[in-house]
């Protein structure tokens, strides 16, 4: 095929110009989509990464025969949006400290998640504490022989929420209250 002299195939200015704006009006349109989707992305992965470690510390104290605990990282051990530490309490001081085991630390969770912890005591310290059986606790003096601890744990972010609801034998589950209809617990912090 021959082309004529003085003419040549492509795109005008004018025409590449117009394709620059759609484009850019198409993309100023999906940004919003994108960040919901990320900020919902962002609340399934931290919660997902709390109910496995919930799984791991009951694992661990079936395991060790020991109180396993779940704690926030934060001094008051109130926060679980600053991470959280699994430990075994050896000296029962409920703290991670030099003569504890540390099994496992997450760090801080994004920023704009919030947490709501609803257990059956609700004062901080906030844990989650499983005796030598498996069974939550409210681990006292480190023996896990206190009553069973058990509420609801939920995570914030952007209008979603997720939910990791544990029960007196201390079994967890995870749950998304757009869809559970047994998905109650807090509400959002303000």
């Amino acid at each position: 095929m021959k082309i004529a002299a003085g003419k040549q195939s492509g795109l005008s200015l004018v025409e590449l110009t117009l394709v620059l704006a759609l484009a850019a009006v198409l993309l100023a349109a999906a940004a919003p989509n994108l960040e919901a989707l990320l900020r919902t992305q962002q609340l399934k992965g931290a919660a997902g990464d709390l109910l496995a470690a919930i799984g791991m510390a009951r694992s661990q104290a079936l395991t060790r025969g020991l109180v396993v605990r779940l704690a926030p990282r934060d001094a008051a051990q109130a926060d679980w949006t600053q991470g959280w530490r699994l430990f075994v309490d050896r000296d029962g001081d409920g703290l991670a400290g030099p003569a504890d085991d540390l099994i496992v630390e997450h760090g801080a969770l994004p920023g704009g998640m919030a947490a709501a912890f609803a257990f059956t005591n609700p004062a901080p310290p906030y844990y989650i504490a499983y005796n030598g059986a498996g069974r939550s606790c409210s681990d006292g003096g480190g023996n896990g022989n206190g009553a069973a601890r058990y509420g609801t744990l939920s995570l914030f972010h952007g209008g979603a929420i997720r939910r990791i609801k544990i029960n007196m034998l201390g079994r967890a589950r995870l749950c998304d209250p757009a869809r559970d209809a047994s998905c109650d617990g807090a509400s959002a912090p303000p």
